[in-house]
């Protein structure tokens, strides 16, 4: 029972707190500077290891489908068509997401955390701003902006990975796979993927600054809720994944 009410005190918590980010913002300028700045920070430092992730999924994916569909009544193609279904449904949102969650939530949750104890926070709520909204809802518009385009990056970057094996190892044809990547194409699985991802990307910045904005304690606790806040926003993330694949796909 007293993790219950823990659960729904920190749900109702991340609401109200939610509540505040989405007010009226007080100068717009200053939101659309900011939100620049998030994009870059945020996104563009993040299109490294998404790109380097993304080729070796690509190749491996390949490589495992291709000593393992050994099978002559198994066309070849459909080796490529794998690899580029596997990389649109799954790889190229959940999994580039759930690594996000590490790189850029742990980011946003230290960043917030070391500002709360050091009382930034603190005095700009006695200046008058709204440090919510003026910390937190930046980062949210640029992550939900940016990362689906690192979505769509992912998913090139991986079907050339695959490629790239099929080409330099000779464990299967290029044509068939380039065959298989032309095969029975969905543009809607696109949209489904970049939706995905889009929804990971607030969990991911929302949740990774509630738990930085309530810190309390020192530097030890901002290391505690930065951690708290990758493992959370992970488990969310698993959660919308099930939930929008059963709206959206079935």
């Amino acid at each position: 029972m007293k993790l219950i009410n823990g659960f729904l005190a920190q749900v109702g918590q991340y609401t109200m707190l939610m509540g505040k980010v989405f007010s009226k913002p007080e100068k717009a300028v200053i939101y659309r500077r900011r939100i620049v700045f998030e994009m870059e920070a945020l996104g563009l430092n993040s299109v490294g290891i998404a790109t380097i992730i993304s080729v070796f999924m690509g190749a491996v994916v390949t490589l495992q489908m291709s000593i393992n569909l050994e099978s002559p009544f198994i066309p070849q193609y459909l080796i490529g068509y794998a690899t580029r279904e596997t990389m649109i449904l799954e790889f190229s949102s959940t999994v580039v997401a759930l690594i996000l969650a590490g790189k850029v939530g742990s980011n946003i949750a230290s960043e917030i955390g070391t500002m709360r104890i050091t009382e930034q926070i603190d005095a700009l709520e006695i200046m008058g701003v709204n440090s919510a909204g003026y910390l937190i809802l930046p980062k949210i518009v640029a992550t939900v902006l940016f990362f689906p385009f690192l979505t769509i990056l992912s998913i090139i970057i991986g079907t050339a990975g695959g490629y790239l094996v099929a080409m330099l190892t000779g464990i299967m044809i290029p044509d068939d796979y380039i065959q298989g990547i032309l095969s029975d194409f969905k543009p809607y699985s696109i949209t489904y993927s970049l939706i995905k991802m889009a929804v990971f990307a607030f969990v991911i910045t929302s949740v990774s600054a509630y738990y930085g904005y309530y810190a309390k304690g020192n530097s030890l606790e901002v290391g505690r809720a930065s951690t708290r806040a990758v493992v959370v926003s992970s488990i969310v993330i698993l959660i919308c994944n099930l939930i929008l694949t059963q709206l959206l796909l079935i």
